[in-house]
């Protein structure tokens, strides 16, 4: 059977689940009460075990792109006052996070009042779980506050589980920080809820957004309706059909682009992050990958019209309640399902994005939810071949650890490192140097497919990579020494530590670093203590000998 057909396509049966807990109608009734208290407000409250903290969405007007200065992207590593520590850049190159700076502005000055943090800090003591939320822009400052929570809590055992839920908001940051929040594995903390044709989630806020009246008013008369007590005596918008068609395709337009545009394309322009539940009249789909976020937000764009867009942002209390009902009692497409499985699930995800009856949508909508499982699946598939690869090398390694306690035990006493650089040609030694070639062949193929993000985000955390580099580079990284010592290159190149060491043993080095910092004490590995730990000890040792050679003949 096709592999393909033989699965369930997941975003329907994920999107229902999600509905069907109590999570989304409590925190819609939070993010509420916070719309009512006006700009800059908020509310904090325990619901049994779990804390809620709710912003409003009615935020200061710059926010939002009436101030050109404040709506760029700012270097999170910068600006960000150094409370998103794990989100910083690893490696020389890399493409900076970046956050939205009006959207950053917001949440340092939640972050500085008092009231905040006495708040915070009193579910944090009375509650197992927190639930951060917000409407509109209010959603992207709770964004930012759960980046910041949950940096914090990296540093702390256990740590406190953190969920996000926004309800129409905009894009926070760039690809960067989506791909640090993939790296950290905190994807499941972010569910931004976004309805069929709510235009503000798919807007990039930046200086194309020119901040003329109509938006001024648009943006003034939601707030206004956010406030309102009775949504029933909530102000008309009259705004013309010109301007609604003008912010309709200007939407259309920047998810276009984002969605002609592939993963590492765009690392200077606003990006989705975490997962995203998309909701119509029918029910609701989950993804998780962001170039099938794009897709989906414009294919879903498309089966609205300009009419819609004023009230849509509007409508989320209504889509919960929907959503919550239908989880209850499902309502099935008309007619047979596909006998296979995976094409039975697929219609009821179409159906539940409201793209089903479309004529033109429908086929595109069917390839967004076919390339979200296959883009899903092909990191797990190369890791799982790795680890087969792996397997198949560990002979190489087990060796070279033969050579070592040879070494160790030789009645010569010239130990390791110096058996090594002084060898023969023996054929042992020989072999053992083609071993110290295809461990540094796989290994460098490892980084490389990191690089290619063909591998899960999350491979530097899994115990098994980290423990299997930091074992390679314990035992070969004093082979690779000798040799450049052995082989003259110091007098070429220059000494090892600065010239001559391999990328892969400086990214290790940063797995292993992050690794220990976030194990319990006692639960750190001591399995190398017959190595030496510091595995650039020889190189050091190396450079020591010229500077006291130096000084012997001056």
């Amino acid at each position: 059977m096709d592999t393909e057909a033989s699965s369930f396509e997941t975003s329907e049966m994920l999107g229902t689940f999600l509905a069907s807990t109590p999570l989304l109608k409590e925190a819609w009734r939070l993010c509420s009460v916070a719309n009512k208290m006006g700009c800059g407000g908020f509310t904090a409250e325990q619901v049994g075990g779990v804390g809620y903290v709710a912003f409003s969405g009615i935020q200061e007007l710059p926010v939002l792109g009436l101030d050109p200065n404040c709506s760029m992207l700012t270097s999170l590593d910068v600006a960000g006052h150094g409370l998103f520590a794990p989100l910083k850049c690893r490696y020389d190159g890399e493409e900076p996070v970046m956050v939205h700076s009006g959207v950053l502005r917001r949440f340092l000055n939640y972050h500085s009042r008092l009231d905040f943090q006495s708040q915070i800090g009193s579910l944090l003591e009375n509650t197992k779980s927190i639930v951060i939320t917000g409407h509109s822009i209010g959603g992207s400052i709770a964004f930012l506050t759960a980046l910041w929570l949950l940096s914090y809590f990296r540093s702390i055992f256990p740590p406190v589980p953190v969920l996000c839920i926004g309800f129409g908001s905009t894009f926070v940051g760039n690809e960067s920080l989506s791909q640090a929040v993939l790296r950290e594995r905190w994807v499941g903390s972010f569910c931004n809820v976004v309805s069929t044709c709510d235009i503000l989630p798919r807007l990039s806020l930046d200086r194309l957004l020119v901040p003329t009246g109509q938006w001024q008013a648009l943006i003034r008369f939601w707030y206004t309706s956010m406030m309102s007590l009775d949504s029933t005596n909530s102000p008309n918008l009259q705004l013309p059909e010109e301007d609604k068609a003008g912010f309709f395709f200007f939407a259309v337009t920047n998810m276009e682009r984002l969605a002609q545009a592939g993963e590492g394309s765009e690392g200077k322009s606003f990006w989705p992050f975490g997962n995203y539940l998309f909701c119509s009249d029918e029910g609701a789909i989950c993804l998780d990958n962001a170039v099938s976020i794009n897709k989906m937000m414009h294919l879903m764009l498309w089966t609205g019209s300009p009419n819609c867009i004023v009230e849509e942002h509007l409508k989320y209390g209504q889509y919960v309640e929907r959503l919550t009902d239908q989880s209850l009692k499902r309502s099935f497409v008309a007619g047979g399902l596909s006998e296979s499985s995976y094409e039975a699930s697929v219609s009821m995800a179409l159906k539940s994005s409201g793209t089903y009856q479309q004529v033109l949508i429908a086929p595109m909508a069917k390839d967004c939810l076919k390339m979200a499982r296959q883009m899903g699946s092909a990191p797990n598939l190369n890791a799982a071949n790795l680890a087969i690869r792996l397997s198949k090398i560990n002979p190489y390694r087990a060796e070279i650890e033969w050579y070592k306690d040879c070494c160790d035990k030789s009645d010569e006493q010239r130990g390791y490192y110096d058996s090594f650089k002084q060898r023969g040609a023996s054929k042992r030694e020989y072999k053992i140097n083609m071993n110290r070639y295809k461990l540094a062949a796989f290994w460098d193929d490892v980084i490389h497919m990191i690089d290619r993000k063909e591998l899960p985000h999350d491979l530097h955390r899994r115990s098994k990579w980290v423990c299997g580099a930091q074992s390679y580079m314990l035992l070969v990284e004093p082979l690779d020494i000798a040799e450049y010592y052995r082989s003259g290159m110091h007098l070429k190149k220059g000494h090892y530590i600065c010239n001559g060491r391999e990328r892969r043993y400086e990214v290790f080095d940063l797995w292993w670093a992050e690794g220990v910092v976030s194990e319990k004490p006692e639960k750190r590995r001591t399995r190398y203590a017959s190595l030496t730990q510091d595995t650039r000890f020889w190189a050091r040792v190396e450079e020591a000998k010229e500077w006291l050679d130096n000084i012997r003949s001056e």
